[in-house]
């Protein structure tokens, strides 16, 4: 069982769902005795634009130093975000950007398409809230959340396993489904998964 949590809610608007859900996910896990570490991205200050790409370091600002020793320290990842367009918010993905660098989260072979998988030895939770069916997002557009965030980012790292809970359509949901929600992912982080 993993004891120390990072959980990372993902949505700009602090009055969101996922709000809610990462501090349901949190106080389940807290309940069985793990120490959790919560942060809302938006109150973060950094630049989310990877000006150069890798040619150029940029200079990580405190908060996602910060973030990084974070990571470092977690047995276990939560990041808990809206579906927008097929993926999720920009604000996550510039997080990201700014955050798996080279040398921390990853590092090629030189002269190779190898690379070392920096970060592994964690598991991660993926909580993602969407209006669209998940069925018809598996079916139509091919689960690009899944592929990018779970494939793409996290196992590329060395994160793994990764799991995925979806809570969708969010917009037809009632007070009852929501509260359904929000007690399975409490049972969720006391299982700290």
């Amino acid at each position: 069982m993993k004891n120390r949590i990072l959980i990372i809610n993902g949505h700009p608007d602090k009055q969101s769902f996922c709000l809610a859900l990462a501090e349901r996910y949190k106080k389940g896990a807290e309940s069985t005795g793990a120490e959790c570490k919560f942060v809302n991205l938006i109150d973060l200050h950094f630049n989310p634009i990877l000006a150069y790409g890798y040619r150029v370091v940029s200079e990580l600002e405190p908060d996602l130093l910060k973030i990084q020793q974070d990571i470092l320290w977690a047995e276990h990842l939560v990041l808990i975000y809206p579906n927008w367009w097929g993926t999720y918010p920009a604000l996550l993905k510039g997080f990201i950007d700014r955050v798996f660098l080279p040398n921390f989260a990853f590092k090629y072979h030189h002269n190779s398409l190898l690379w070392d998988k920096l970060l592994k030895g964690k598991s991660a939770r993926l909580v993602v809230t969407m209006d669209t069916p998940k069925w018809y997002y598996s079916l139509i557009y091919g689960s690009p959340v899944s592929n990018s965030m779970q494939k793409g980012i996290l196992q590329f790292c060395g994160i793994n396993p990764v799991r995925i809970t979806t809570f969708s359509p969010v917009k037809l949901s009632d007070e009852k489904k929501r509260l359904e929600w929000l007690n399975k992912i409490e049972t969720l982080g006391q299982k700290h998964k």
